[in-house]
């Protein structure tokens, strides 16, 4: 039984989600998302609310019951309030630059690495910090991993890329005799 898909999803004043097929739109103050909602699990679109039920009892039925349930959840709170992910970059060298739609990091290695910032994600670089935001969360997460793949932040000074309020565990070092 899924907590989430119990729920249902309450649709805010200035969002409107419609529904062609197994394909779901909505529509919001900062743009519109699509997604495809083929599976066992029966979405009902009511004026101001979104209910799931699954069709039968089957594992996956009840597996994709609650995924559903946060996937419109995100949908919907994605086209009212753009989700955002700060990473920050520490150590010394260590620093990005935007040039166009790609990202240029300068993080100790031998050459610069490029990132081509995909376009429905908003990157705003400050210093050290980069700001990315979208409507898709999905895609501003993903987006995001990637970016702190090219350079985790290592135990020892805590040099590499990190996300905003991580924690780093330490480690001592070397004693010297």
């Amino acid at each position: 039984m899924s907590r989430i898909g119990k729920k249902g999803v309450v649709i805010p004043a200035g969002t409107t989600v419609t529904r062609d097929g197994a394909t779901i739109t909505v529509k919001g103050p900062q743009g519109q998302l699509v997604r495809d909602f083929t599976g066992p699990v029966i979405i009902t679109i009511t004026e101001n609310a979104i209910s799931f039920e699954p069709k039968n009892n089957t594992k996956e039925a009840r597996a994709l019951w609650g995924t559903y349930a946060s996937h419109l959840v995100n949908m919907v709170a994605g086209v009212n309030k753009p989700f955002e992910k700060k990473l920050i970059i520490e150590g010394v060298g260590y620093k990005v630059e935007p040039q166009g739609n790609v990202l240029v990091f300068s993080l100790g290695f031998s050459h610069k690495v490029p990132m081509e910032v995909p376009a429905d994600v908003k990157a705003v670089v400050e210093k050290n910090t980069v700001t990315l935001s979208s409507i898709n969360k999905e895609s501003v997460g993903q987006f995001a991993a990637q970016v702190r793949a090219k350079k985790k932040p290592e135990p020892y000074k805590g040099k590499g890329i990190r996300y905003s309020g991580e924690v780093i565990r330490r480690k001592q070092g070397k004693k010297s005799a």
